[in-house]
């Protein structure tokens, strides 16, 4: 019998959240059924559910930050029981056959399913964590360390993999200079994971409103882009940029920043085109590269080396009745630095 449970869901872009009920299918014998405890805002889900991004599947049920408990598992599920702190992130399942599943790179598999507005195996639209509770294939939970709050961790399953995988590819470490382009969601994630990695770390904002709150993340220094002679001044200083930026930048500019065989790696979206001149990156050898949440076991990595140096989200909690406020200051940047629903004021809430 499929799972009845309240949610957060719109029926249109412009349409404000309510809550009512979903139906999450039966407990299969290779699924976890997961009891949420927090659910992240990351502002991938504001602009899927405004139709930024193309086409959402309305009625919408959006969150792929999502902390909770196990509550059942299927017939054939080993690594999981009842009780357990788990997580789950952008992903619910994939073909589980292809090369890239093979090398644990769930996230480039044609056939990956997303934990929202994604078909799903039977043919339904997936809806998100907004949720009282979830039923997700096993390969795809993560376990959360008994020294995270769920609160802090459910947006790791985001940004905090989103951060922490382009950092571990490119081998940011002590002596890395490193700049977190942006002080958000991401890039407040950035700074503390390449600190923990022993990076140097400055963070790039247009102003220096947020200086001392760079700092208590752990930056060493923070420099405003708009100073006059910003680009020649710091000109072939960081070994790595993390770009979290998703707005139209000067990317040429910022690539000038690098120092020779230095690393852009680009995480946040802007829906206009960027341009680029191939002469930023042919200078000096250059790098230009994307990165796109993480593969399962690298996610359960980023959770453990999370927990083992006291990283976690900067989170507001709140209540099922104040999402679209939190959408709105979320787009105006009025948070610091992530937005978590706190899921047990479902049960005071009444579903239309």
């Amino acid at each position: 019998m499929p799972i009845t449970v309240k949610a957060l869901q719109k029926t249109g872009p412009d349409a404000p959240f309510r809550v009512t009920t979903i139906e999450r299918r039966e407990v299969g014998e290779h699924d976890v059924l997961i009891d949420i405890r927090a659910a992240g805002i990351c502002h991938s889900d504001i602009h899927t559910i405004r139709n930024e991004w193309g086409e959402a599947h309305f009625p919408l049920t959006v969150g792929h930050e999502i902390a909770g408990v196990v509550e059942a598992v299927g017939s054939q599920v080993t690594a999981w029981k009842p009780g357990d702190r788990v997580g789950v992130g952008c992903l619910v399942n994939s073909c589980g056959e292809c090369s890239e599943c093979a090398a644990g790179f769930e996230q480039n598999c044609a056939d990956k399913v997303g934990t929202y507005n994604s078909q799903d195996v039977d043919g339904t639209v997936t809806q998100g964590g907004y949720a009282e509770k979830v039923v997700v294939n096993d390969r795809f939970v993560c376990r959360i360390p008994d020294s995270l709050g769920f609160d802090v961790a459910a947006p790791l399953l985001c940004a905090g993999i989103t951060s922490y995988s382009p950092l571990a590819r490119w081998g940011v470490g002590p002596g890395s200079a490193v700049a977190v382009l942006g002080l958000g969601g991401l890039g407040h994630m950035g700074v503390q994971i390449a600190r923990a990695m022993g990076a140097e770390v400055t963070v790039l904002s247009r102003s220096l409103r947020k200086e001392e709150t760079a700092r208590e993340l752990g930056a060493s220094r923070v420099l405003a882009t708009t100073d006059e002679g910003f680009f020649s001044t710091h000109r072939g200083e960081f070994d790595f940029i993390l770009n979290t930026i998703s707005a139209d930048i000067p990317v040429n500019r910022y690539l000038g920043l690098l120092k020779p065989r230095g690393v852009m790696a680009v995480v946040g979206l802007p829906p206009e085109r960027q341009s680029l001149s191939f002469g930023a990156l042919v200078g000096g050898g250059k790098v230009l590269t994307g990165s796109n949440i993480g593969g399962i076991a690298e996610t359960q990595e980023m959770l453990d080396f999370c927990a083992e140096h006291g990283i976690g989200s900067w989170v507001e909690r709140i209540g099922v009745d104040e999402a679209d406020a939190a959408y709105d200051r979320v787009v105006d940047g009025e948070v610091l630095f992530r937005f978590v629903i706190d899921t047990a004021t479902f049960a005071g809430a009444e579903a239309v």
